[in-house]
Parts: structure tokens; sequence; C-alpha cells
């Protein structure tokens, strides 16, 4: 089902995992590669699964922080007639080619790709070169290890993120 995919187990079980996606090919994402962590429920493929991100991406429709990915036809639409064959070849690479900065998780992300699509795609690319290298991925599993549900920050990331998010007070 997944053979093109390098597909990484977690646990035991055959119901969470990571996959190895490539960003699409003309987009600004082309070269990237992110492990996406795969969660399936009991009731799969009935109910959609968890799909997050582990190392950063930046785009409109993905949480900088913890990777979550709003895309309807996961969220919302899902059908027991897809399958993560869909997920991976269809449904992430069209978010990636065509994000919907309307219904935002990264909010600075579909500001600046609605005010000014030229910085938005350097900067996209800047995150692909900072972040989805082919050999990022591994470290991006140490970073947010399997077993941290809650995915609590480590100091070093709580007081750099800090300043991002608070910006400037007012006087």
């Amino acid at each position: 089902m997944m053979s093109d995919y390098k597909v990484e187990m977690i646990n035991d079980g055959m119901q969470e995992f990571y996959v190895h996606f490539h960003g699409p090919n003309e987009s600004p994402y082309q070269g990237g590669v992110w492990k996406v962590r795969v969660e399936l429920p009991d009731a799969y493929p009935y109910k959609s699964p968890s799909i997050g991100f582990i190392n950063k991406i930046y785009h409109p429709n993905v949480d900088e922080m913890s990777g979550s990915v709003c895309l309807d036809v996961i969220n919302q639409t899902w059908s027991p007639m897809f399958d993560l064959v869909n997920v991976f070849e269809v449904f992430l690479p069209q978010l990636l080619l065509y994000p919907n900065p309307s219904d935002p998780l990264n909010g600075e992300a579909a500001a600046l790709m609605m005010r000014d699509r030229p910085t938005y795609d350097q900067r996209v690319k800047e995150y692909c070169e900072k972040y989805a290298k082919p050999e990022d991925i591994g470290a991006a599993t140490e970073e947010k290890s399997s077993d941290d549900e809650d995915e609590e920050l480590t100091e070093d990331e709580y007081d750099s993120s800090d300043e991002q998010v608070a910006g400037k007070a007012d006087p």
C-alpha cells in the first residue's frame, strides 16, 4: 500500500508510524522532506487518521509548533473510501500547492502569503533548507519523542518561542 514511501513504525503496533513525505515538485516545498506522524484510530478507515508534521514546515494550514494539519478532507469530510495513499499522494501535496490562508493555523504565514507572495515563498524555502533536509528527519524524531504526547517544550524552545509569539508590548 505505501511501498513508495519510507515508513517507520512507532512501538510494536501497526496504528502509529512515521512516513517520510517529500514536498511537491514545482513548488517552494520542492526538495523538502518531512517526517509525518500518522495515528490510525481503532475505527479506521471509518474514522480519519491523525496526521502531523514532526519537523517544522512554514504553511498557513499547519501549526508551526505542534505540526497539526488543518485539512477538511482529513478533519471533517473523511470517507472510508479514502486511504493513506490518498493522504500522501493527493491531500498533502494539494495542501502544500494550494494553501488556504482564510482558515489558518499559522496566522503569520497566512498574512504573509496574502500580503507578499514572493516573500512567503522565500520563507517556505528557508524553512525547507533549515528544517526539511533529508538528514533533518532523523533529528526531528529525537526532538519530538513519541512518548511525549503533550509535546511540552524544552526550556530553550520555550524561551525562543516566547519572543516570537508575544511580540512587542504596548508602551
